[in-house]
Parts: C-alpha cells; sequence; structure tokens
C-alpha cells in the first residue's frame, strides 16, 4: 500500500512553545490563560483537533487514517471529520442530551469512536468510553451509577 507522507511542517515546528522548565510551567499555569483557543475565548478540544484547522483552509488534508483488521482502510480529511462530528453534535441536541450529560461509548476501535468522542465535547456533553472486556453487567453499573443519558455502541455489541 502507497499512502501520502504526512510531514510536519519544519517552520511550525520550531515556532512551537517548548517549556523550557516543566515544573515551573506546572506551577504557574492557570486555566484562564489557556482559554483563548475558540474565537471569542473558550478552550475546546474538538476546535482545536478540528474546526480551527477547517478554518485556516486546511481541511482538505487527511486527518485520521483508519486501517481495519482485513487491511480496508479510510481516509478522513479534517473537514470530513468536523462535519462528521457537528452532525453527532446534532445528533445528540436532538435528543435532549446537553452540556454536563454523560455520553458513553461501547465500540470497537473504528473511526466512528473518534467522531462520536469529539462530537459529543462539542455538544458540552462529557464523553466516557466503554470497553467489551468489561462485560454486560460492568458496562450496565458503570452506565447506571454515573446517569449515562446515552450510550453509543454497534449492533455487535
Amino acid at each position: 500500500m502507497a499512502w501520502e507522507t504526512i510531514r510536519k511542517n519544519k517552520a511550525a515546528v520550531a515556532a512551537t512553545v517548548r517549556l523550557a522548565d516543566y515544573d515551573e510551567a506546572c506551577r504557574s499555569f492557570r486555566w484562564r490563560d489557556a482559554r483563548d483557543g475558540l474565537p471569542g475565548g473558550g478552550l475546546d478540544i474538538a476546535y482545536e483537533a478540528l474546526d480551527r484547522h477547517v478554518a485556516k483552509g486546511k481541511g482538505g488534508k487527511t486527518a485520521l487514517r483508519w486501517i481495519g483488521r482485513d487491511l480496508a482502510t479510510r481516509h478522513y480529511s479534517s473537514a470530513d471529520l468536523a462535519a462528521g462530528t457537528n452532525r453527532f453534535a446534532n445528533v445528540l441536541r436532538g435528543l435532549g442530551i446537553g452540556k454536563g450529560d454523560r455520553v458513553y461509548s461501547l465500540l470497537g476501535r473504528v473511526s466512528e469512536l473518534d467522531i462520536a468522542a469529539l462530537g459529543t465535547l462539542k455538544n458540552g456533553s462529557v464523553f466516557s468510553p466503554l470497553f467489551s472486556a468489561f462485560g454486560p453487567e460492568p458496562v450496565k453499573a458503570r452506565a447506571s451509577i454515573r446517569e449515562a443519558a446515552a450510550l453509543v455502541t454497534t449492533e455487535a455489541f
């Protein structure tokens, strides 16, 4: 299989901030100083991971390359993922799931897991991954105790 090589932009890497003193950075860190990621302020990992790249005209670049067990591949651009996560956030809103509500995920290692996670965060909800190795009773217990608003899963699980 031949894929386009993903390369880091050397100028962008050189311009990144490197911590000279990790301990001092931890001591002096304040969340109020970090909240400048979103237009108009605020911090949102989904925006940082996807939407800002689309806003800067780089939405067509490959952001996620998924390779299945059978070596089938899917390529997602930042724009693809931004659109998918927006759709997922809208589905959650349509179901009445909002800020602070807990959304659990019982998915395998599929690209939809990333879309569900970032879409949940875009919605302002709390994302909580579960793993099939837990089995049905532990999954039910975790979702019940923490008052899950939704469970995202597949027919197989």
